[in-house]
């Protein structure tokens, strides 16, 4: 199929920026004006279309690692302040660069991620200094900084703030930014118009306006490389759920291939169980890892995560079925389930094999209320269910009798 890779980015990058509403308490559109700062930045630059594409797409996942549990357990204080410990941890730089070590960039950039807080200087997190740092991180680094220390919503006919961000920048020359970057930054930032599509409303349509094209022939088993990319992002929000998509993803393999599902069906299965819980990315962790019984206000909130999934995934084209079996992994047959309380004949097999699984995944890992079950317990959970219609009989007496040795890999 052709793959529109800008769909995608565009579709993750919402959920993505929904993490900052999680650690930060605002939903700030951050990765977005990263994107177009540095892309503003890189044209002045004459740099080309393949590596102004690749700087959109890194900067928008630049802050990727940033949903790992460790980094924000915990927390405490204002969003600001959260917000200052996350970028003062490294973890997440390394991290972020692990994560997208598969993504299908078209010029190859190696270490932008790992190095998007150097300095010039020599002061950031690796010591890099001057040429050693390479340009794409030092253009994210600029723009990055500019934003957490700035509203760059606010510029536009605002000359009192440009000129503030103005002379920063300057003052910062041969320090955290390189002398020739600046001198080109405050030629572009100068004029007013650079500023006008910073705000909310403008940002999402302007960012796919100026986006390179990219769009590539690909199968769905080479679409599921960048997926596995998400799930890693998707699993990090918990540490309960560091292997569940992975985990689900491997025992979908086993069971696709028992009900002798092959071709791209069995890959948009794998891109399911990839992205299933990509809305979970905008639950906040003192609801997912709560030791208790959730309220019903919390419960509601859980319950929007497929809805979140299916309105990001509905965008991509040729992820019709993957969005509906994604949206669907919470419903019960008898009609109990959510988001939407789907009934048996509304629910296809797919479906109804994603939720069995999903559950059986989630018994065998720990939650904050009880342990690990094993798979003899796991299955007589799955069956109560069925017998009580709310998952399916069939399915269920599969998965007890072909995940019985089933062990998963790392």
């Amino acid at each position: 199929m052709v793959f529109d890779i800008n769909e995608f980015l565009e579709a993750v990058s919402n959920v993505l920026d929904v993490i900052e509403t999680d650690i930060f308490g605002v939903a700030t559109n951050h990765s977005k004006r990263i994107a177009y700062f540095s892309n503003r930045i890189a044209c002045a630059l004459g740099l080309s279309p393949e590596i102004q594409y690749d700087l959109v797409a890194l900067s928008i996942l630049h802050d990727n690692g940033a949903s790992l549990k460790i980094l924000h357990d915990n927390l405490l204080g204002s969003s600001k302040s959260k917000q200052d410990f996350i970028e003062s941890r490294k973890e997440h730089c390394t991290i972020g660069e692990y994560n997208v070590s598969s993504f299908p960039f078209l010029t190859s950039p190696e270490d932008i991620i790992l190095y998007h807080h150097e300095k010039f200087d020599g002061s950031g997190f690796f010591g890099l200094r001057e040429s050693e740092i390479p340009l794409m991180s030092q253009l994210i680094n600029l723009a990055d900084t500019l934003d957490l220390k700035y509203d760059l919503r606010s510029v536009f006919n605002n000359e009192s703030l440009k000129d503030e961000i103005i002379e920063f920048i300057k003052d910062q020359s041969g320090k955290e930014f390189e002398p020739g970057l600046v001198k080109i930054a405050v030629q572009t930032i100068s004029r007013n118009e650079f500023w006008e599509h910073f705000s909310d409303d403008h940002i999402y349509e302007v960012l796919r306006q100026i986006t390179p094209p990219y769009k590539r022939q690909m199968s769905y088993e080479e679409i599921r490389d960048i997926t596995k990319i998400f799930s890693h992002i998707i699993d990090a929000k918990s540490t309960f759920t560091m292997n569940h998509s992975s985990g689900l993803a491997e025992r979908m393999s086993r069971m696709a291939i028992f009900y002798g599902i092959d071709g791209d069906e069995y890959w948009k299965l794998m891109i399911a169980s990839d992205l299933h819980d990509l809305g979970k990315l905008g639950v906040s962790n003192l609801i997912l890892d709560k030791p208790g019984q959730l309220t019903d206000a919390e419960f509601n909130i859980i319950k929007e995560h497929p809805v979140i999934a299916k309105e990001s995934l509905e965008k991509v084209q040729g992820f019709d079925e993957i969005s509906e079996w994604a949206y669907n992994h919470h419903e019960k047959i008898n009609g109990s389930g959510y988001p939407r309380g789907l009934s048996a004949d509304e629910l296809d097999f797919n479906s109804r094999l994603l939720a069995c699984l999903d559950i059986y995944q989630a018994l065998g890992e720990d939650r904050p209320y009880r342990r690990a079950m094993d798979h003899d317990n796991a299955i007589i959970i799955l069956q109560q269910m069925a017998q009580e219609g709310l998952i399916d009989a069939e399915i269920t007496k599969d998965i007890a009798e072909q995940l019985l040795n089933f062990q998963h890999h790392n």
